[in-house]
């Protein structure tokens, strides 16, 4: 492999690993045999194990934009339609998770090490914030568009609603870790819905 794809190699191996482990109890040496690196390389790659992390969530958040938007910006249904299909979609891939390996381990990476590292770490702490805000806006253009076509009113809160969507799905993801089941999430969207996201 080049540089560049063993770098990428060890990247998507950490994403596993630390998604399934956690950051502090992933060890270096775990990471450069599943990737089949050689020992003592791993600073030809990364400058620290902390650099390491940074890139694990720089190439998750890249992706995950990406998925985030595909779902959010996609103009073939209505604005709330749309929230609902991304929110049904992280339903479904956990659901998958959960039945394939008997429990759902993983959560979201960016979740994840934001419990785990945020009281630890403040450059952890401001990059995954700046993650997790970027998802909030993502919410945020959505619901304008709800406003906009009528579905919303317009004195709906952009900036209170964004917030609930974000941290009550990161909530119910959380939940359905802790007891490997998807009723939280499935509980969320439900009342998100019924309650929430009422249409006008």
């Amino acid at each position: 492999m080049t540089r560049i794809e063993t770098r990428q190699s060890l990247i998507k191996v950490g994403t596993d690993v630390i998604g399934s482990h956690g950051f502090n109890p992933t060890g270096l040496n775990t990471v450069l045999k599943t990737a089949g690196v050689p020992k003592g390389s791993f600073y030809y790659y990364f400058a620290s194990k902390e650099d390491f992390g940074l890139a694990i969530i720089d190439e998750f958040a890249i992706a995950y934009n990406e998925k985030i938007d595909s779902f959010l910006s996609d103009t073939k249904v209505s604005p709330l339609q749309r929230i609902r299909n991304y929110l049904q979609n992280g339903l479904e891939t956990i659901s998958v998770e959960t039945i394939s390996e008997g429990q759902c381990k993983r959560g979201c990476l960016i979740g994840t090490l934001g419990q785990e590292l945020s009281s630890q770490n403040e450059t952890f702490r401001v990059r995954l914030d700046q993650v997790f805000e970027g998802w909030k806006q993502q919410f945020g253009l959505c619901i304008q568009a709800a406003i906009d076509c009528g579905e919303l009113s317009e004195d709906t809160d952009i900036e209170q609603l964004s917030e609930f969507l974000l941290s009550g799905w990161q909530g119910a993801i959380l939940r359905a870790k802790m007891h490997s089941s998807i009723s939280p999430l499935q509980a969320f969207i439900d009342t998100t819905f019924d309650r929430v996201l009422i249409t006008r």
